[in-house]
Order: C-alpha cells, then sequence, then structure tokens
C-alpha cells in the first residue's frame, strides 16, 4: 500500500521564491523610495488579514504604502510585486510535477498566501495542473502554523492525519503539522527532499 493518502507542499520556500515576504518588501521599499521600516511595522498590523482574505488588495496598499501620496501607482507596485515571485533554485516543483503524473496519491498545497498573490501564483507557474486541492489561507481564513489551519484540511480530506505528508520550509509550520497528526518534513532542498521520500517509499 502506498504510504500516504495525500501530499501537501507549501508553495514559498518549497516551490517558488516567497511571494511578498521581507525581502521582497525590502526590494519594494528600495526601487520605489519607501521608509523600510515604516513600510514593515505597517505591514505586520494588516497582513495577516490580507493573507486570510479579510481585506483585498486596495486595503492592504492603502495601509501600507498608499496612506499617504505617491509618484507610483497600485498598478506599479503590484506589477512589481509579482515580479519577484520566480521558480525557486533547488525547489520542489520537478518532484511535484512527477508525484503528479504517477498519480498514485491526492497532491495538494497547504499555504499562506493573499488572494491575489495566490491567484497570480497559482496561474502564472501552472500549478493547477498539479494539484489536486488547495488549502490556501486566503481561502480558508486561517494561516499557519494555526492549529485550526491544518485541522480544517484534514477534515475537508478525509483522511487519516498519519496518512497525510506535509512538506514545509519553516520550522514552525512543521511543528505545527505534527502535532495536527500529520507526518511533517522541513524542505531544506530538492536532494533531501528527494532522499526523504524514497525512505517513505514515495519515490
Amino acid at each position: 500500500m502506498f504510504p500516504f493518502d495525500a501530499i501537501l507542499f507549501d508553495i514559498g520556500g518549497v516551490l517558488l521564491t516567497n511571494g511578498w515576504d521581507h525581502g521582497e518588501r525590502a526590494a519594494a521599499a528600495a526601487r520605489f523610495g519607501l521608509d523600510a521600516h515604516e513600510m514593515e511595522a505597517r505591514n505586520g498590523e494588516v497582513m495577516p488579514a490580507w493573507d486570510r482574505g479579510e481585506i483585498d488588495l486596495k486595503q492592504y496598499l492603502d495601509a501600507t504604502v498608499f496612506y499617504e501620496p505617491r509618484n507610483f501607482s497600485r498598478e506599479e507596485l503590484f506589477a512589481f510585486m509579482l515580479a519577484q515571485s520566480q521558480p525557486l533554485a533547488d525547489g520542489a516543483l520537478a518532484i511535484v510535477e512527477e508525484l503528479a503524473a504517477s498519480n498514485v496519491c491526492m497532491i495538494g498545497a497547504l499555504n499562506n498566501e493573499a488572494r491575489e498573490t495566490n491567484d497570480y501564483r497559482f496561474s502564472h507557474f501552472g500549478l493547477r495542473r498539479y494539484f489536486k486541492v488547495a488549502f490556501s489561507s486566503c481561502y480558508m481564513g486561517l494561516r499557519k502554523p494555526e492549529p485550526a489551519m491544518y485541522g480544517r484540511a484534514l477534515d475537508i480530506l478525509g483522511c487519516a492525519p498519519e496518512r497525510v505528508l506535509f512538506i514545509d520550509d519553516r520550522a514552525e509550520n512543521v511543528e505545527a503539522g505534527s502535532a495536527a497528526g500529520m507526518t511533517a518534513v522541513r524542505f531544506t532542498g530538492a536532494h533531501a527532499l528527494r532522499s526523504e521520500l524514497h525512505g517513505f517509499g514515495v519515490l
């Protein structure tokens, strides 16, 4: 018997670069002449709500950047934000493609991402052709590492927790997956993941 009914992947830091994290925000601050410290402080106040789908892109940008007049538009800033997304060097995209093609179990996403960037990343990089399910924070109204995020995903899957393999690059998210009963692996690179999957009898 195949060891898992579902394998769930984080996106940023596992398959792709992060969509809008510290590094990307610092790059935007430098590009558009923004106060990086002020931007980070304001981001911390509203990013969780944006990730959960409680506010939209305009509301997020109004709170973090356009609270005063700027010499650039929201559209220009958002285009820059999207351009930061790239396939991750030494990422697991090829592994996801291989697993999806084998059709041995359900492949899905369990990730934190705001709707506008999430939809772009899924579409632009063709992730939906691999994923049968997407437990994204913007769809779930929850964020990792909140325990309810994992519990809701397990309820929807209808799988025993130990029959779900979860792969994430952040220690706190992996620990929360393990606490929910999932088999959770911290991603450190494609070669290491292949070795771990081989050990599980997945590859």
